[in-house]
């Protein structure tokens, strides 16, 4: 997954605000106790990153 896909995914679910907050401002234990944006920044793979935002929050199976 390219990250402008994983943005678009991101705003999608949560809307262009909520999902900056929540790239920011959540520590996710899958991510290694790290936000959306420490992984990113830290090499970690848009598509692992984006399997951890769906089960900490719920994403529904056809937004996945």
């Amino acid at each position: 997954m390219r990250l402008t896909e994983f943005w678009e995914r991101m705003r999608a679910h949560f809307g262009d605000v909520y999902a900056e907050s929540v790239a920011k401002d959540y520590v996710l234990s899958a991510l290694g106790n790290r936000t959306v944006n420490q992984a990113l920044a830290d090499g970690a793979d848009a598509k692992t990153v984006w399997q951890a935002v769906c089960d900490a929050f719920k994403v529904p199976e056809r937004q996945r």
